[in-house]
């Protein structure tokens, strides 16, 4: 996973600089997530590969069934994905763009992993915390992991803050353990 979003972080540099000088931040965020979509289904999955498939055969595929939610130079991401056998990295670019272009936008996007849910309120103070540490505006997205105990884990980018049960027992553990 890790090897990846290393991959796809240049490409999804790349589109991004190309999507913020052509003033199409939101067209290309479409368009990542319609091609994205196509390449995680089983179908186009096993196509990817099976090595009697060609790359030109693999494109027309990908293409036909993007259809016309693809400019030219969406068609020409996909056909150099392919070329250069990256196909796979497509959701990690898609996730990687989007983040640089919350953080474009001013916001970052926060997963909250909570022993048990969390309340309005308690929500509301989280993110205010959040954004004045990032100095930005964030938006949250939580869900229930009773694996952690209690408290809070939050992602946001490549930052991670553990505040969880579990996550200071594997802390403690580590220490014990040195």
């Amino acid at each position: 996973m890790a090897e990846q979003i290393t991959i796809a972080r240049p490409y999804a540099e790349a589109v991004f600089k190309l999507a913020k000088e052509k003033d199409a931040l939101s067209a290309w965020s479409d368009m990542l997530k319609v091609i994205s979509q196509v390449t995680s289904f089983e179908q186009v999955q096993a196509l990817v590969s099976n090595p009697g498939i060609t790359a030109d055969k693999l494109l027309a595929i990908i293409l036909d069934i993007c259809g016309n939610n693809l400019n030219d130079e969406g068609k020409n991401l996909v056909a150099l994905l392919i070329e250069n056998n990256r196909i796979e990295v497509l959701p990690q670019l898609s996730d990687l763009y989007e983040q640089l272009k919350a953080q474009q936008e001013g916001v970052l996007e926060a997963n909250i992993a909570s022993a048990y849910a969390i309340s309005e309120k308690q929500l509301e103070k989280l993110v205010s915390v959040l954004e004045k540490k990032f100095k930005c505006k964030i938006k949250a997205k939580v869900n229930i992991d009773p694996e952690l105990i209690g408290g809070v884990k939050v992602v946001i980018g490549d930052e991670v803050i553990d505040s969880s049960v579990r996550g200071k027992l594997e802390t403690m553990s580590v220490a014990l353990k040195s």
